[in-house]
């Protein structure tokens, strides 16, 4: 999905003064009001941003002809401790605060992480609903087949919380260490039902349903973004998480389902 030639200026502009005013080069010296953004800008972001974050990427590649984005995509707490392993990289996005927290007290972490977006779960089952499911309370019939994140990572976290405020103890029959690949199994008919977020549920039209969950909107989960303190380009850096402030950047993240914190 690429933005309209109309929008573009707007996230030049966040970008623009974000640059002039707080940003610093590798060696902490200010970046002067006319620096671009430009080399290689490594990127680790939770795996519910795909879709979002690589829409990003192409418009701020195709602004900034010398720079070049990369971005892993994987669940929060294991990009966490990829960080904390050395792993090179200048931008951390995670899926949850806890995850950014962690970061944050281990110094990783260059300044303060800024909440960018909101999310939350969703029930969804295969296209047809061949489990007959209704509501949460299903996830703890035996004869179906349910998917949940693994409880270390964020939207596992978050099932645990929304089946705790139902009173639903669910039965399990595969934990998965990313959202993308619990919704992966309900796209294709591998399991009967499972939690995941709203927006990874509208990824995959015709082939996942949902159902409407009322608690669901009791258990939110804040996006922090935030600069790495071991960056090699802040520049590039500080740039990213600034359009995902811009007028731009919201709309991509409303236009996959997110709300605005």
């Amino acid at each position: 999905m690429l933005l309209t030639r109309t929008l573009r200026p707007l996230i030049v502009g966040a970008v623009t003064v974000l640059l002039g005013a707080a940003c610093t080069d590798g060696d902490g010296a200010a970046v002067t009001s006319g620096s671009e953004p430009s080399g290689t800008l490594r990127v680790l972001a939770a795996a519910s941003l795909t879709e979002t974050f690589t829409s990003l990427e192409v418009e701020l590649e195709a602004q900034y002809q010398d720079l070049d984005v990369a971005i892993s995509f994987g669940p929060s707490s294991g990009l966490v401790e990829q960080v904390l392993a050395g792993a090179q990289a200048d931008v951390l996005a995670t899926a949850d605060s806890t995850t950014m927290d962690d970061a944050v007290a281990s110094g990783v972490v260059a300044g303060e992480p800024v909440i960018f977006a909101q999310n939350t779960l969703a029930l969804v089952v295969p296209a047809g609903n061949p489990g007959n499911v209704t509501g949460l309370a299903d996830l703890a019939r035996d004869e179906l087949r349910i998917a949940l994140c693994e409880p270390q990572v964020p939207c596992g976290t978050a099932a645990a919380q929304l089946l705790d405020l139902a009173g639903v103890d669910a039965a399990p029959d595969t934990l998965e260490g990313s959202v993308k690949g619990v919704s992966g199994k309900v796209a294709l008919g591998e399991v009967d039902a499972a939690l995941v977020y709203r927006t990874d549920a509208a990824d995959e039209p015709g082939a996942i349903e949902t159902l409407s969950v009322p608690e669901a909107d009791q258990v939110v989960n804040d996006y922090p973004a935030a600069v790495l303190s071991d960056s090699l380009n802040p520049t590039a850096a500080h740039a990213f998480v600034a359009a995902l402030t811009a007028p731009t950047g919201r709309q991509l993240l409303a236009e996959a389902g997110f709300g605005t914190p």
